[in-house]
């Protein structure tokens, strides 16, 4: 082995800036978060201002959470723990600050275009085209950066945080590309290459692993490195930590369908899904077994270090979270907590418990080392730690029991096989009361986030003014390659991290390969009784819409085969129903009932009053009104482009269809303003997007095999 001292200066300004990144953006999904909470609560907190409504704040909340305030933590400690792992210094202090201030504009461009409205429609994915370009370069800087990094490392073997990191890394750069095609119809609007049934598997493959190479995998990478740093012991099992990595990182890209279990995917990718995701219970509670034995003989510090406390606390709801994720994977627990604030309920349990803890317990670790100083005030940390379990508890608390209560009613019928609770809204108002739970809860914990900006900033200054980055000596462990073959085999590839990787990348893609090329090389047929029509252009413009003013994350179009959905909505969906939506809307949540049948059901006249007034209507709705539909003029001009996009993506419009598009849809928008001007309305809607969507609502479950008389 070939050893000797060096001296390096780690660039820990790179992990300040993304720290204070992380305060900041956690600050801004927090309070955006309660503000939706409360929304459900109350209505009227929508303020009858379109870029305040729930529809499109909601994407905003998961987007700063995940990428925003998640996204910085996970920089920050990447940053912090390889430059130390490797003991080198970054390869490229100009690409990690390219990384930094690239990602900080890429929030903030979020945080202006989904507002407004400018959204591709797929959670998770929402961000329009140019965004999405722009995330794909920055994540390719800093994984230049940090494979440079690992290169030049001095450390022959690599870490399991490292492993973690890397599997992060290359697994993220995939879902996004591939989940991202798109085709624009101008610079901030575009449509997925996917539609129906693929769209909404390739979007869960990666929504489902967003989740688990966002917020599970790099986390994971973190808890390896700055628990045993805390605790001051090593990791539990090396072995442990081999098995736990490489059956995670294998069995859960295969999971993604459980999210779409008694819908129209084909029952093999189900059974897929469920299965894999019951496997999952082994690794993950693995790595937290791996966590939680790392304190044995260090059980003081849970008690007197809030650093521990946190950290150890972020274990503990990794396990709960992966313990009830495998169980919602179930068909029959499934069939309940779908489309339910159960699932509202086990999201937050592991964004706020495990992501939003081990965060806080890392901060609080790194701002006294990085500023060489020490903590403000241990009181204050605890009394942060205190707040924020306890919001945590009455948010999940609450949701379990609004999730349970939404399913029971949804799926109660009497004696005769007819519903218990027919009318929607009803299922909504009995659990109101538990939203406001929620707000508590969600406000509990924000109150201790607020606590711990107090006591960094507090402790920030007090840190001695005029320091410097001083060199830190290492010894460099890098030996000759020939060596590593008398190691066993892990040990030996933990010195090739080229080889690594490689391994890693083929581990994701032969589970993504066989769960999901089958369905997207796989045609939808059509046989003429079942003939689906393309929307028309007034049509599909109301689609847009409706996908801009967010109401996918309320309203499910996709009727499943459950005994409950057929009696409440119709025939199960099939298929060819969604061949054409581009993106899919499937959904993923039923505040509101589902719209998979809703056209003709009920007169141009009452959607329009539902726009303006859902209470006119619905008097216990708690949806937000839409008055501006009625006065924002329709842009005719884009649905020519539009249709011819659509063309192109494989949807049947003719050269006739295509060249007529915007009189057709000036006619169909007139025939409309007229009936609803008979019927009593204004005047003047013809060129006001209400009608649009109002068309867009009427062509639901009139273009397929069902047909609502």
């Amino acid at each position: 082995m070939n050893t000797q001292s060096d001296l390096v200066r780690y660039d820990d300004d790179i992990v300040k800036k993304f720290i204070f990144a992380t305060m900041l953006w956690g600050l801004v999904a927090f309070l955006v978060g309660i503000l939706v909470a409360s929304q459900l609560a109350d209505w009227r907190l929508n303020f009858g201002i379109p870029w305040l409504t729930f529809g499109r704040l909601r994407p905003l909340h998961t987007n700063a959470a995940i990428f925003a305030f998640a996204g910085n933590a996970i920089f920050a400690g990447i940053y912090h723990s390889s430059q130390r792992l490797l003991k080198t210094r970054m390869s490229s202090d100009l690409m990690s600050r390219i990384h930094f201030w690239g990602w900080q504009l890429i929030i903030v461009a979020a945080a202006i275009t989904l507002p407004l409205g400018y959204t591709v429609g797929k959670e998770y994915a929402e961000l329009e085209l140019p965004i999405k370009i722009a995330i794909a370069l920055v994540w390719v800087i800093f994984g230049l950066n940090f494979f440079q990094t690992l290169w030049r490392r001095r450390e022959q073997h690599i870490y399991v945080a490292i492993w973690f990191y890397i599997a992060t890394i290359v697994t993220v750069a995939l879902l996004h590309i591939v989940n991202s095609i798109n085709i624009p119809v101008s610079f901030l609007k575009s449509y997925p290459v996917y539609a129906g049934v693929q769209d909404a598997l390739v979007q869960w493959w990666y929504g489902h692993n967003a989740v688990a190479f966002v917020l599970t995998t790099p986390f994971l990478g973190l808890m390896y490195y700055y628990i045993p740093k805390a605790a001051g012991r090593p990791i539990y099992s090396y072995r442990l930590s081999i098995i736990h990595f490489w059956s995670l990182v294998f069995i859960y890209i295969w999971a993604g369908p459980h999210h779409l279990l008694h819908t129209a995917l084909p029952n093999w990718a189900q059974t897929l899904g469920m299965v894999f995701s019951l496997m999952l219970w082994a690794p993950s509670w693995g790595g937290m077994i791996n966590g939680l034995l790392t304190l044995r003989g260090a059980w003081d510090k849970v008690r007197t270090d809030p650093v521990v406390k946190f950290l150890i606390t972020a274990v503990t709801f990794y396990g709960m979270a992966t313990f009830e994720g495998p169980l919602l994977s179930i068909k029959s627990v499934n069939a309940l907590a779908h489309y339910t604030d159960w699932i509202v309920a086990h999201v937050h349990g592991g964004a706020l418990g495990w992501n939003g803890f081990l965060t806080f317990g890392m901060l609080y670790y790194l701002v006294p080392r990085l500023w060489n100083t020490t903590l403000y005030s241990i009181k204050l940390a605890n009394a942060h730690f205190w707040l924020g379990t306890l919001g945590i508890l009455l948010y999940i608390l609450s949701m379990w029991t609004a999730g349970i209560t939404q399913g029971l009613m949804w799926q109660a019928t009497d004696s005769a096989g007819r519903l218990l609770y027919p009318d929607f809204v009803e299922t909504v108002m009995r659990i109101v009361p538990l939203y406001y739970v929620r707000a508590v809860g969600g406000t509990l914990f924000l109150l201790g986030f607020l606590i711990m900006i107090y006591n960094v900033w507090r402790t920030i200054a007090l840190a001695p003014k005029g320091t410097k980055e001083e060199d830190t000596p290492v010894t460099s462990n890098r030996i000759p390659m020939s060596n590593l073959l008398g190691e066993p085999v892990h040990r030996a590839l933990e010195g090739m991290p080229a080889l690594f990787s490689v391994l890693v990348v083929i581990a994701v893609l032969v589970a993504s390969i066989i769960s999901i090329v089958p369905t997207l090389l796989t045609p939808i047929y059509f046989s003429a009784p079942t003939m689906i029509r393309p929307y028309s252009p007034l049509e599909l413009a109301g689609r847009d819409i409706y996908v801009r003013e967010g109401c996918y994350v309320c309203h499910s179009q996709e009727i499943r085969t459950l005994a409950s959905d057929v009696l409440r909505y119709g025939p199960p969906s099939r298929l060819e129903e969604s061949a054409y939506d581009h993106p899919f809307q499937w959904g993923s949540k039923r505040i509101g009932p589902d719209l998979a049948r809703i056209g003709k059901k009920y007169p141009d006249l009452w959607h329009y009053r539902h726009m303006m007034d859902p209470r006119a209507v619905v008097p216990k709705s708690i949806m937000p009104t839409y008055a501006w539909l009625a006065k924002d003029r329709l842009d005719f001009n884009s649905v020519k482009r539009k249709l011819q996009v659509m063309r192109q993506l494989g949807v049947p419009y003719t050269d006739f269809e295509i060249e007529n598009a915007v009189g057709t849809a000036h006619a169909q928008a007139k025939r409309i303003a007229e009936g609803l001007e008979a019927q009593g309305t204004i005047s003047g809607l013809a060129d006001r997007e209400v009608v649009a969507l109002i068309a867009y609502l009427q062509a639901l479950g009139q273009m397929g095999p069902y047909l609502v008389k």
